[in-house]
């Protein structure tokens, strides 16, 4: 039986850093993946000619110099991912209460556009700049600085709502929806979500803002191939039911098919609950089991995959997100009746550079109770019933579209959707949650997942762990694979790459 040095059950964004950081150092790392596809919310899939992607959607900080530059270089992806940048003038739209509002790149930028919009306001704009670069600075991973701290964020950023912060900055109730507009991202709740989440994400996006070119399963199919060159394995198909402990730490994981791998340590970039579903040890405590199990996680969605007719629709290059409600926090309080109360509106970057789109995805927010009757049925059998409801729901969404783009169903050749359930069966995340576990400014210790487990030699990664998103997860896993090498080690080795 072969052994390895660290066993990393699932290949998300944040178990293929991980291993890629590991395998980079000489770690001997097994990545174990359930479905065929690699990637987590990387993966894409082709319908009808048009690639989709399920969950990376657009990514920022890509110019030279830039963060996620900077990482991308270490990660060995810049020759290997495709990016189209966004339009610099308005790289995400925001239609509210009536209007539309367009977000461009650069702070001064930035300041100047909505200034014009809100000339009132311009002070206001300023502090709000500052405010959200303040909070970046302050985070050394996010400037890829040596930490001799252990704190990476000021308290007071996860004490503090984003409502309550976009209170300070405007009382301008039309500003602060917004600045609120790319709500979507992160999913945020009122009055729970820290102000430091929503800084990190605007201030990573106004800086520049691409799409990927092709679908974002190229990052992880480049991660993967670098991966294997350091030496490291990937199993596709390996499902992993149960990670064994002996009375002091964990010892293998035993997989679906009866093969049971052994190593010395162990990387879980499951959500935490599932993770926890997986142990059967009293090294868990049951206190700890309940309280990661009882955690809060973010809305799901529905999504429409559209392919337009050939040559009818030109290619957006901006994101739009639409709010039918003046306030863009109620987006989550929908009803049968009055759903969607929003959209994020985008099309497929063209795989030829052409100026016409060939697809597009539109999504809306969706509780997981709309669709809990259907749980634990199996892709393409979930019956006609659960046909007829995607039907109705895509139908509903696509002429709430229309009424923001007239004409556009006419231009549509064809659509698909999916639903929570279609999340949890491709991620594994809990109830189709978008983006796991609800960070609570009321509640910042209990709702901080943190790397370390109870058990001395099991890790977590992924988007629980620090922040979701690209940038989010991968500094996540760099803290993960600290628990390994050390945090100043890995940010030497990535300063002097």
């Amino acid at each position: 039986m072969k052994k390895y040095d660290v066993a990393i059950i699932g290949s998300g964004l944040g178990g293929l850093v991980c291993g890629y950081i590991l395998s980079k150092f000489g770690y001997k790392v097994i990545v174990l993946e359930k479905h065929y596809q690699i990637g987590g919310c990387l993966q894409t899939f082709r319908r009808n000619g048009v690639t989709y992607d399920t969950g990376m959607h657009y990514i920022g900080s890509m110019d030279e110099g830039q963060v996620l530059h900077r990482y991308f270089s270490y990660l060995n992806l810049l020759d290997t991912v495709r990016l189209r940048k966004l339009d610099e003038s308005g790289f995400d739209t925001i239609a509210t209460n009536g209007e539309i509002f367009k977000i461009p790149m650069g702070y001064d930028h930035f300041i100047e556009s909505l200034s014009q919009r809100f000339p009132k306001e311009k002070q206001s704009l300023e502090n709000y700049v500052h405010s959200i670069v303040d909070v970046a600075k302050e985070s050394p991973l996010y400037n890829i600085n040596e930490i001799n701290d252990s704190v990476f964020l000021s308290p007071h950023t996860v004490k503090w709502s984003v409502n309550e912060f976009l209170n300070s900055i405007t009382k301008d109730e039309v500003l602060q929806n917004v600045l609120t507009g790319n709500l979507p991202l992160y999913a945020g709740k009122k009055d729970k979500t820290p102000m430091y989440i929503h800084a990190l994400i605007h201030n990573f996006y106004i800086q520049s803002a691409y799409r990927i070119v092709g679908g974002s399963d190229s990052i992880a199919k480049s991660l993967a191939n670098s991966i294997n060159k350091f030496g490291g394995e990937i199993l596709t198909n390996s499902e992993v039911e149960k990670i064994n402990c002996n009375d002091e730490r964990a010892i293998s994981v035993e997989l679906k098919n009866g093969e049971t791998i052994e190593a010395k340590s162990f990387i879980s970039n499951m959500h935490p609950q599932l993770t926890l579903e997986k142990l059967n040890t009293p090294l868990i405590r049951k206190a700890y089991r309940e309280r990661v199990s009882n955690l809060e996680n973010t809305i799901s969605n529905f999504t429409v995959y559209i392919k337009f007719k050939k040559n009818t629709v030109p290619y957006l290059n901006s994101n739009f997100y639409y709010y039918a409600s003046k306030n863009a926090w109620e987006s989550e309080n929908y009803t049968e009746k009055n759903w969607p109360l929003n959209f994020l509106y985008m099309h497929q970057a063209p795989e030829n550079g052409g100026n016409f789109s060939e697809g597009a995805l539109l999504i809306g927010y969706m509780k997981y109770s709309e669709v809990a009757k259907w749980d634990g049925t199996e892709v393409e059998k979930r019956g006609n019933d659960y046909l007829e409801f995607k039907e109705k729901k895509a139908h509903r969404l696509l002429e709430t579209l229309e009424k923001s783009f007239p004409g556009i169903l006419a231009n549509i050749e064809s659509y698909s959707s999916s639903s929570p359930l279609t999340y949890i069966n491709y991620t594994g995340t809990k109830e189709g949650s978008m983006y796991g576990i609800i960070r609570d400014k009321n509640s910042p210790v209990q709702t901080l997942v943190s790397q370390r487990t109870r058990i001395p030699n099991l890790f977590m990664t992924g988007q629980n762990i620090n922040s979701h998103g690209i940038l989010g997860v991968i500094i996540g896993s760099i803290i993960t694979c600290s628990e390994f090498l050390g945090i100043n080690t890995i940010i030497k080795d990535i300063n002097n790459h």
